[in-house]
């Protein structure tokens, strides 16, 4: 499917665009020239929008090269392709690029990999990937609406798209009236079927940083207080129910053994580089990024993005060195 914001090479994103529409219809250029520096309007394609706050299995993704396995698909590959077996059976053997981790970290990775790795996931994956279509074709029944009609919210945080070009959102039915459902987003955490994955400055839908960022920064020894509020606290109360429940990909005889970003660096080569806070503790540091797992529940880690890591230091907090 055509897209309306793509990456066509790593570090650039561009977007493609029509003349404002109404009903459907093309406006002549002087509708859509509001001034000398603004323009209306239409996405020539389909936007990608990333559900903010939480990170679901992976369907499929793409394997390194390694010469001693020149038979490894290219592009996309599907989780349960014996491929992936192979390279989540051993991602450190010889042959791939060198992918330097702490030995804490690698130790703990290497206690969850192995021949299941790779079939665990994919078990994972489809059942989230067709929670989300439920969620959406219930909403589509329950307004009497059709594919054509069907009109979706979108919330935005702090950062409105990712490096590949897709929207970061919290994602809902449209509708005026009130109470609304939960966002997918949340809806999907409450049964289980994503790992919570909070990424600041990203963590309340409803409330934008208004002025400086540096001015959202919390205060060093409050991490608590900050997990408590709003959509975050609610987010957190709720994968810890599915959690206790056994729900989903919490699933007590069958939990999911590696995380999708464990597998995205893993197969990406490239470590970890998300600080971390706990937001179980009132401590005044942020975490390495390769200490992530040192946090056992995955809704007590607050990533922050190396970039970020400055401003948290400024406001007095203790920062590691990369």
């Amino acid at each position: 499917m055509a897209k309306a914001i793509e990456q066509p090479v790593p570090g650039i994103t561009v977007g493609h665009a029509l003349l404002a529409r109404s009903k459907g219809t093309a406006q002549p250029v002087d509708k859509i020239v509001h001034d000398g520096d603004t323009i209306n309007i239409a996405a020539d394609g389909n936007f990608g929008v990333r559900l903010l706050g939480v990170d679901a299995p992976e369907v499929s993704f793409e394997l390194p090269r390694n010469p001693n396995f020149p038979d490894f698909p290219k592009g996309f590959v599907s989780i349960d392709k014996p491929a992936w077996t192979t390279f989540l059976t051993d991602p450190f053997e010889k042959g791939y690029q060198e992918l330097t981790l702490r030995t804490a970290l690698h130790n703990n990775l290497l206690a969850r990999l192995g021949p299941a790795a790779a079939p665990n996931h994919a078990a994972h994956a489809a059942p989230a990937t067709q929670a989300l279509k439920t969620m959406i074709q219930l909403d589509i029944t329950e307004q009497a609406l059709t594919d054509e009609t069907f009109k979706i919210r979108l919330a935005f945080a702090h950062e409105i798209l990712d490096r590949y070009g897709r929207l970061l959102c919290y994602v809902n039915r449209d509708q005026r009236e009130k109470p609304r459902p939960d966002p997918y987003n949340e809806r999907l955490l409450a049964a289980g079927h994503v790992i919570p994955y909070f990424i600041w400055p990203n963590v309340d839908p409803f409330v934008r940083q208004e002025g400086r960022l540096a001015d959202a920064v919390p205060s060093p020894g409050s991490a608590r207080t900050v997990a408590e509020a709003g959509a975050l606290g609610r987010a957190r109360q709720a994968v810890r129910r599915a959690r206790e429940a056994g729900l989903g990909l919490w699933d007590h005889a069958n939990p999911l053994a590696v995380l999708p970003f464990e597998l995205r660096f893993l197969a990406q080569r490239r470590a970890p580089d998300r600080y971390v806070l706990d937001l179980s503790d009132n401590a005044r540091e942020l975490l390495h990024p390769q200490s992530y797992f040192r946090i056992p529940n995955p809704e007590d880690r607050l990533f922050i993005n190396a970039e970020h890591a400055p401003l948290f230091g400024e406001k007095g907090w203790s920062v590691p060195p990369l």
